[in-house]
C-alpha cells in the first residue's frame, strides 16, 4: 500500500492504479511529415535502452527545446510515455511527437534509406565539435552505464563523443543529449544567420 501511495496523485487509490500512456505514440512517418511541413531537414532523437523515466522525460524536454522534430523510443526495455515521463518532460510531450518502435535497428535502416544520417553519442566516437553533423540527422542516445547497444552502434553512420576535460568519464544521458542537440542547433543558426 505504501508503494501505491507513493505513485498515486491522491490518497484515494483503493488499492488499484492503472499506469497508462499520457498520450498515444505516433508513427515515425508522422515525425518526418512534421519536418517536411516546417520546410526543415529532419532532426530526430533515438533513445536506446533508457529505462529511467526521469531521463526519458528530460531528453524529450531537451529535444523539444533544441528544435528536434521528434523522439523515437523502443517499445520494449525502455520507459514509455508514462505520467512520470510526462512530468519530467515539463510539458514537452504535449508539443513533441514521440514514436515507439518494435526494432530500433530496423528503424535506423529505414531512416538511412530515406536519406537521414545517423550519429550515435559514444565515448569511442570522433570529437563532437569537429564532426560534420548536419540534418537530415538522427542522434542516438544510449543508456547510462551500457551506452548504445552493439547492433545499434554498428548501424550508425558515425559516432561522436563529447570531449571531457574533468575527471568524470561520462555525462548523464539527458545532459549528453542537450550538449549534442544544442551544438547541432548552434551550427544551424550560424548557417542560416
Amino acid at each position: 500500500a505504501r508503494w501505491l501511495d507513493s505513485i498515486a496523485h491522491s490518497g484515494s487509490h483503493q488499492g488499484v492504479i492503472a499506469l497508462a500512456a499520457v498520450r498515444p505514440a505516433v508513427d515515425v512517418d508522422e515525425i518526418l511529415a512534421r519536418a517536411r511541413t516546417r520546410g526543415e531537414a529532419p532532426l530526430l532523437v533515438l533513445l536506446d535502452g533508457i529505462q529511467d523515466p526521469q531521463n526519458t522525460g528530460a531528453i524529450i524536454r531537451v529535444a523539444e527545446a533544441a528544435g528536434a522534430h521528434g523522439v523515437i523510443l523502443p517499445a520494449r526495455r525502455a520507459s514509455g510515455l508514462t505520467p512520470a515521463v510526462a512530468r519530467a518532460s515539463a510539458g514537452a510531450v504535449e508539443y513533441l511527437p514521440v514514436a515507439q518502435v518494435t526494432n530500433l535497428t530496423r528503424t535506423i535502416t529505414e531512416l538511412k534509406r530515406q536519406g537521414i544520417w545517423v550519429a550515435g553519442a559514444d565515448p569511442a566516437g570522433e570529437d563532437l565539435f569537429a564532426a560534420d553533423l548536419t540534418p537530415p540527422l538522427a542522434v542516438v542516445i544510449g543508456s547510462e552505464g551500457r551506452g548504445i547497444s552493439r547492433l545499434v552502434r554498428e548501424s550508425c553512420d558515425r559516432l561522436v563523443r563529447i570531449p571531457m576535460s574533468g575527471q568524470v568519464a561520462s555525462l548523464n544521458a539527458a545532459t549528453a543529449a542537450a550538449v549534442v542537440l544544442f551544438e547541432i542547433r548552434r551550427r544551424l543558426r550560424r548557417r542560416t544567420g
